[in-house]
């Protein structure tokens, strides 16, 4: 089975695509994974997404699809694959699409996991992590045990530019337009599934197995 995973940021991809790829035996393919190993083969196509990446530009989505390309038909995705942070535009759905045909092969699923607002900038906003051993806390899910304090090393705790409310409103906002997008074109295809992120990590995942469960 071939199944794309879409939410906003702090929607908890990862986190949910890791137990599926445990529970079902497929690889979990995320982007800035396949980037750091095309890179450490040194591809050509990880060659060129160095570049951008080292002059802190976005990889081209040429580069992006293609080491995609270049991920899926490797030995271990022939019984499928789950696709975390790919595609993130509309124009990458269609080249996913259009590769896909070329082997013969589709997306199964398109497993959007849908969260409020409000929760996503809670959780996102609330990220803590440890300046001196890089241990990530959460203000309110993960908290430490004393209040600004790493448990492991005593360090400071910070939370990073990105995690601040205002960045955190603004990157939704930009995301949630490509998201749209992506939500009606599989829509359209007939493979999108919703899972309503409510309740806890285990709660999530037993919403999608109820979903996906029977299909792999």
């Amino acid at each position: 089975m071939n199944i794309v995973l879409l939410g906003l940021p702090g929607a908890g991809k990862g986190t949910q695509a890791k137990k599926m790829s445990q529970e079902y035996n497929l690889p979990h393919i995320a982007t800035g994974d396949i980037f750091r190993q095309a890179i450490r083969e040194e591809t050509p196509l990880g060659k060129e997404a160095k570049k951008y990446l080292d002059s802190g530009e976005l990889v081209p989505d040429e580069i992006t699809i293609g080491i995609v390309r270049e991920r899926i038909q490797k030995d271990d995705c022939d019984n499928g694959f789950i696709l975390d942070g790919f595609p993130r535009t509309l124009n990458q759905a269609r080249a996913l699409t259009g590769m896909l045909e070329d082997m013969g092969r589709k997306i199964d699923v398109a497993l959007y996991i849908k969260v409020k607002e409000e929760e996503l900038i809670k959780r996102l906003s609330g990220r803590r992590v440890c300046q001196e051993c890089g241990a990530a806390y959460h203000v309110v899910y993960n908290p430490p045990k004393e209040e600004g304090i790493c448990d492991l090393c005593k360090g400071k705790l910070i939370q990073r530019s990105d995690d601040k409310e205002e960045t955190v409103k603004n990157r939704i906002r930009i995301n949630k337009e490509k998201m749209e997008d992506l939500i009606e074109y599989y829509r359209n295809q007939g493979n999108l599934k919703t899972v309503e992120s409510t309740g806890g990590i285990d709660e999530v995942f037993n919403k999608i197995q109820e979903i996906i469960g029977a299909g792999v």
